[in-house]
């Protein structure tokens, strides 16, 4: 009986021993059928998954050691300990790691000063980019009633000449009270900006009549304040164009030499100051020996070779007057003059090189009248110069 129970025995381990083969073998036969790039649900990548997801989940009911994290290291919490030392073992994904929240203070300020960079960039690039503004140019022009036949003419030739310049630049025409319209269709043409002044006083000498003329033009702009550079410009002017961007160079007083032509004179004469660089040390004479009629007054300066800031008109203190010019005089080109030639040092000579350059002719024509102050068409004028 013994060595039969024995037999049995043996049998039976035999027999589990041959079932548990052939379920390892089944199971390894079937597992040689799946592809190899996908993992298994029993390797590694796929417990760290387990592992991180529940330590997400855990953490989503505990407090978050956002701080202590990323600013404060050394005073860390326990159970920050316990976290990194439990993730240090393991491939924790990104899923662990919790972003700063928007309105977070930290982050906010950081945004404000990037903001506020910019903003400075921006403005020093367009101060940069934008020029700065130039100054008005305020060119007077008076129109005598005994004037020449060539007036229509030369009053577009200047019209011209003032269209090449560069803006902002106003054109102030004086003319004495008449019948004919025909300046200010001309006026009207010039696609210039200009103001068109009508007096109503009679005068038998040109030269009160075109200093009145230059007083209505300084009033006008005395009473609308218009702040610029003001010029006086005869008709008979030629001008080099760069003469308008030396013009507004002038801070409060400037002048410059002249060449003068005559019609029938094979000579020029210059008129206006000898400069030291942009320092007037001297006047042009126009006697040829050098003699005045009074040594101790200075040598009258020419309408045209002077320019200066139209604020002295209604603001004197500026430059160091203490009265402005209706109470000294109702003369205002007199009064003007008066100032350039009080002090010499006061004025700036154009161009700066010496007033070495001659910007500005004045070419003097024979003075005819016309009936009935008309401005003649521009085909009789020139059949009139061609007799």
């Amino acid at each position: 009986m013994g060595s039969v129970e024995r037999s049995k025995k043996r049998v039976h381990v035999w027999k589990r021993a041959i079932v548990h083969f052939c379920l390892c073998f089944v199971m390894g036969f079937f597992t040689g059928f799946f592809p190899t790039g996908k993992s298994s649900i029993f390797s590694y990548d796929n417990f760290n998954y387990v592992v991180s997801s529940s330590l997400s989940n855990k953490q989503q009911f505990s407090p978050q050691p956002i701080e202590t994290i990323s600013n404060q290291p050394e005073t860390t919490s326990r159970f920050n300990t316990t976290t990194s030392s439990t993730t240090s073992n393991v491939n924790v994904s990104e899923e662990t790691i919790v972003p700063m929240p928007q309105n977070h203070p930290q982050r906010m300020k950081l945004s404000e000063q990037k903001e506020q960079g910019r903003e400075e960039v921006e403005v020093e690039e367009e101060k940069r980019q934008i020029p700065p503004p130039r100054k008005l140019v305020i060119i007077v022009t008076p129109t005598s009633t005994n004037d020449n036949k060539f007036q229509g003419v030369l009053l577009r030739r200047m019209a011209n000449t003032l269209r090449l310049a560069k803006p902002p630049l106003l054109w102030i025409v004086v003319e004495g009270q008449s019948e004919s319209n025909d300046m200010s269709q001309i006026l009207r043409k010039t696609g210039i900006m200009y103001r068109h002044l009508v007096f109503k006083e009679n005068f038998t000498d040109i030269e009160a009549e075109l200093d009145h003329q230059r007083n209505v033009a300084l009033k006008h702009i005395e009473h609308h304040k218009l702040s610029g550079i003001v010029h006086f410009a005869s008709l008979s002017n030629v001008y080099d164009l760069d003469f308008f961007n030396e013009l507004r160079k002038i801070e409060g007083f400037g002048t410059w030499p002249i060449a003068v032509v005559g019609a029938n004179r094979q000579r020029v004469i210059i008129e206006g100051p000898v400069c030291d660089s942009s320092q007037v040390i001297g006047w042009h004479l126009r006697k040829m020996n050098n003699e005045t009629d009074d040594i101790d007054s200075k040598p009258p300066i020419p309408t045209s070779s002077f320019g200066f800031n139209s604020s002295i008109l209604w603001d004197p203190e500026r430059w160091g007057r203490t009265s402005p010019i209706q109470t000294t005089s109702q003369d205002s080109i007199k009064f003007v003059k008066q100032v350039v030639l009080e002090d010499e040092t006061e004025i700036k000579g154009i161009p700066p090189d010496g007033c070495s350059k001659i910007m500005l002719w004045r070419l003097n024509f024979p003075i005819q009248s016309t009936p009935n102050n008309a401005i003649p068409p521009l085909t009789t004028a020139i059949d009139n110069s061609q007799r």
